[in-house]
């Protein structure tokens, strides 16, 4: 069985999104019906209790034509490569990349709780421009024949594609359309605002709309953009907002590559909470370019 406050939605209105479009694939079927929930005027869901439903239901098994860069791969999480104006820097990456996975494979973590500061990159988009914290708690075609890609085997699935089309799919994507892509759609409760704090206004569904806010399930995504062929950083995709008022889904902050191999296991395992204790040093443009895109009408 399976839990999901949305789950009543789309127990109601997810077969007759996919008899309309039959071709779309799992992740789009499940868009419409979010988008048909957003443009209720109506938005009701069980607030409370989750609603079960079967692990067998179609719209937890049907297949997505990405579910092969991303459901059905073994690695703990998804690379993808969204600029590919700099080969020598992208070859740089990956190589670090490999130093990295070989340097945690042969240093293991240690159980206990650890803060790790010098591991990500300061936010100079953040109107604040303070260093962000850590608190410890598509198919084969996409895969490059480079000898460093593959030999990353358990942690990452580096997508970086040679076709033109393929590649346009993915320069300079938005943290949301990578979620809509690798990752399914859910909707829950919005986090409280703090006492005296007042809903954010206009609403957006990223952050809270009507009390709710749409969230993503999946495969961590890590997405190296034209920013790191300079300061070899990824952006990792938060899929949800953290639990402070006013942060997002889709929000995102800049790891070195040296240590992205660490802070995957790390959050894979439930180990670690990004939280910057509280602080909301997210990447801001990064968020209004999310928070634009979710409200931009016809656009899934």
């Amino acid at each position: 069985m399976s839990s999901s406050t949305f789950g009543e939605w789309l127990l109601n209105h997810y077969a007759s999104f996919k008899s309309r479009s039959p071709n779309e694939g799992r992740r789009r079927w499940k868009l419409q019906v979010a988008q048909k929930f957003w443009a209720s005027s109506e938005k009701t869901l069980s607030s409370t209790t989750a609603v079960d439903t079967d692990g067998d239901a179609e719209f937890h098994m049907d297949s997505d034509p990405f579910d092969e860069a991303s459901t059905n791969r073994e690695e703990l999480g998804i690379l993808l490569r969204a600029d590919f104006s700099d080969e020598a820097a992208w070859l740089a990456f990956c190589s670090r990349l490999e130093e990295g996975e070989k340097e945690f494979a042969d240093s293991p973590l240690e159980e206990d709780d650890t803060t790790m500061d010098d591991q990500l990159e300061p936010n100079k988009a953040s109107p604040s421009g303070t260093a962000a914290t850590t608190t410890t708690a598509e198919d084969g075609s996409h895969e490059s024949d480079n000898d460093s890609e593959n030999s990353l085997s358990t942690i990452f699935h580096i997508i970086n594609p040679s076709l033109s089309q393929e590649r346009a799919l993915l320069t300079n994507i938005s943290n949301l359309e990578a979620l809509r892509l690798f990752n399914d759609v859910d909707v829950r409760q919005a986090p409280t605002p703090p006492p005296d704090t007042k809903r954010i206004r206009p609403p957006n569904r990223l952050v809270d709309s009507g009390g709710w806010q749409e969230i993503y399930v999946g495969k961590n995504l890590w997405i190296y953009d034209a920013k790191s062929n300079s300061d070899q950083c990824v952006r990792v995709v938060s899929q949800s907002s953290s639990d402070m008022y006013g942060t997002a889904t889709a929000d995102s902050w800049r790891a070195r590559v040296s240590h992205i191999c660490e802070l995957q296991v790390n959050l894979s395992s439930g180990a670690m909470k990004i939280d910057f204790g509280g602080l909301d040093r997210w990447d801001y443009a990064e968020r209004q370019r999310n928070m634009r895109e979710a409200e931009t009408p016809g656009v899934l």
